[in-house]
């Protein structure tokens, strides 16, 4: 079975800066990227960053550009968000997502060729 398995989420205030990981659990497929999205209370679910696995190509929405960082360790099979900059807005909770299927590039950005998804860590970001 595989499961992904987010960490690092917390309480921070405006202007601060929070490090998301995201690693296998039990049998590990092959991946071709990885993916966040988040989740405002009463809002949709929201495409954040992803990153295909070979190569590196990273993929952000306009809101955070400039702010987070996507990136992995290919060693440890482990996927992180670096968050900086964070504002009020950039609470909810935090999804890492992982695609074993092969897209060009900007699909990565739909929720819906993800195949494996994460608990799920909670960001809240103070004013």
């Amino acid at each position: 079975q595989v499961q992904l398995v987010e960490s690092g989420g917390g309480l921070v205030q405006a202007g601060g800066s929070l490090r998301l990981s995201c690693r296998f659990s039990g049998r590990t497929p092959r991946a071709y990227a990885m993916g966040w999205f988040r989740q405002a209370p009463v809002k949709e679910r929201e495409f954040v960053a992803a990153i295909i696995w070979s190569g590196g190509a990273t993929y952000y929405t306009d809101a955070v550009k400039g702010r987070f960082t996507i990136s992995r360790d290919n060693v440890e099979i482990t996927g992180y968000l670096q968050m900086d900059s964070l504002k009020p807005e950039d609470t909810g909770a935090y999804y890492c997502a992982a695609s074993s299927t092969f897209f060009s590039g900007n699909y990565y950005t739909q929720a819906a060729r993800y195949d494996y998804w994460g608990q799920g860590t909670q960001v809240t970001v103070s004013s």
